[in-house]
């Protein structure tokens, strides 16, 4: 990770009517980084993500994606960015290779669908329809499909949400990996050992403002020099680690 800003966030508001939903918060992302976005239900995470993925419109506020000014520059923004659908959003009885034709078709982008596939390890399952996948499997392929215009930045959505313990920590490795090969990621989660095992720094956001952003670990060092002790002695391990370890971390056909 290096401190070169890739996006840019400045005074943004967002107001529903009377309603703000984000109250002119400022922050930035490093170029090669995982950045999350915590929060409780409506805090603005997911409104703040959007704007920033050009798919909703701020009411005020600077935001500039690998120097672009998201007012002057859009169609340039989304060129370069990568948004995770929901799988929901997938037409079940497709097989993998159309929707991978489908996608690239819109981005008009020629795509080697065997590199992708072999990516998420889905490569087996090239000719099987989306219904016929596990849930791990869904959100795997929910991912390749973001890097399909080979983007400079991704943006995942609760990409863990409803998955085994295996499965959740398939994906964490799949997203380091994407990580590893230069693209920033940005992920929302309520998991916050996720958090804590995946970000390079995270903010946490409340009532549409940021009321912390650092580092994981630096943000639990400061709560722990406030005197704060958690009620039950540390464990060396925790019952996922013993799940894990006794069940195995090996993909499953789920």
């Amino acid at each position: 990770m290096n401190n070169n800003t890739v996006i840019s966030v400045k005074n943004l508001t967002k107001n529903y009517g009377s309603f703000q939903a984000v109250k002119g918060i400022s922050f930035e992302v490093y170029e090669g980084e995982i950045f999350g976005l915590l929060g409780p239900n409506g805090a603005g995470k997911s409104t703040t993500l959007e704007i920033i993925e050009t798919l909703r419109e701020k009411t005020e506020g600077e935001i500039i994606v690998a120097g672009y000014n998201i007012d002057k520059d859009i169609n340039a923004i989304k060129r370069i960015i990568g948004v995770q659908l929901q799988t929901s959003g997938f037409y079940p009885g497709l097989n993998l290779s159309e929707l991978i034709q489908l996608f690239a078709g819109l981005y008009n982008q020629p795509v080697n669908q065997r590199e992708l596939l072999q990516l998420v390890n889905l490569e087996e399952k090239a000719k099987n329809k989306f219904k016929e996948l596990s849930g791990g499997q869904k959100q795997r392929f929910s991912i390749a499909t973001t890097l399909i215009n080979k983007p400079k930045i991704i943006f995942l959505d609760e990409p863990t949400t409803g998955l085994d313990p295996q499965a959740r920590r398939n994906l964490w490795d799949l997203i380091r990996d994407i990580r590893s090969k230069g693209t920033t990621v940005i992920i929302t989660t309520h998991y916050m050992d996720e958090a804590e095992i995946l970000c390079d720094r995270v903010a946490i956001m409340d009532q549409g403002k940021i009321i912390a952003l650092n580092s994981p670990d630096q943000l639990i060092d400061d709560l722990v020099a406030t005197g704060f002790e958690r009620p039950k002695e540390v464990k060396q391990a925790n019952l996922e680690d013993v799940f894990i370890h006794l069940t195995g971390h090996a993909l499953r056909s789920e």
